[in-house]
């Protein structure tokens, strides 16, 4: 197997490439997958890539992860294989941090202080406990972030790399599981950036948004992790429910 290319969707030529072992018998059904470091190997892609193509493959009810054993095949069908799931949380997340990082930095030098001002009121809109007023706050900061470079092209894509999220099925699926990163390292992230583009320090700026867009991608590895680890407790658990009734 020839490493996936780079550019376009790398997560689908992976998905792609399992598909077509899993059809040649590669990976019999009930067959456990290589692990996700021996995949990265095989593919020569990050984690985030891998762990997305798993998820994608769990979409499709294909593979299913189960804790301390692995990500087990469910099914060789591949009637459900062109199911278009478009772009993953984790491939939208990678690309905001490396346009959100530069722009973080020109606004450091373009910023006013009524725009700073409107910063410092959205993060604290960021503290209530309504989750879809944080959610919209944070989404104003980075645009308003975004608005202070000057630049309409720069607004419109940090604006639809956010509502990107929501509008793929595989990012969707990732973010609803994965939630918020909680309101005390929203603050402080957030907070951080603020104080960097009041301080008109390009590279504290572009470092203070790379780091909290990487912590995002952390999470969200973290999450699907255990995700898929109360999926197999429940599983679990179901199992010895049943085994409890037929013992009746």
């Amino acid at each position: 197997m020839q490493p996936a290319e780079s550019g376009g969707k790398l997560y689908r030529k992976i998905v792609q490439a399992i598909i077509t072992d899993i059809a040649n018998g590669a990976f019999p059904v009930g067959s456990r997958l290589p692990a996700e470091r021996d995949l990265t190997e095989r593919f020569k892609v990050s984690r985030p890539t891998i762990r997305e193509a798993m998820i994608a493959l769990e979409m499709k009810g294909m593979v299913e992860a189960r804790k301390g054993s692995g990500v087990f095949v469910l099914a060789d069908s591949t009637a459900d294989a062109d199911k278009e799931l478009d772009i993953g949380a984790f491939e939208i997340t990678e690309a905001r941090r490396l346009l959100e990082g530069e722009v973080a930095a020109v606004a450091a030098t373009e910023i006013t202080e009524p725009q700073l001002a409107e910063l410092r009121a959205l993060l604290a809109q960021m503290a209530q406990e309504n989750n879809e007023a944080a959610e919209e706050a944070d989404r104003r900061f980075h645009i308003a972030i975004a608005e202070a470079t000057g630049n309409a092209v720069i607004i419109s894509a940090v604006a639809d790399f956010w509502d990107m999220r929501f509008r793929s099925p595989l990012a969707r699926e990732v973010l609803l599981k994965a939630g918020s990163l909680g309101t005390e390292s929203r603050m402080a992230e957030h907070g951080r950036i603020l104080r960097a583009l009041e301080a008109r320090s390009p590279v504290e700026a572009r470092n203070a948004m790379r780091d909290h867009l990487a912590r995002v991608i952390d999470h969200l590895l973290n999450v699907t992790e255990t995700e898929a680890v109360e999926r197999a407790r429940a599983a679990t658990d179901q199992r010895r429910r049943a085994l409890a009734r037929r013992s009746v």
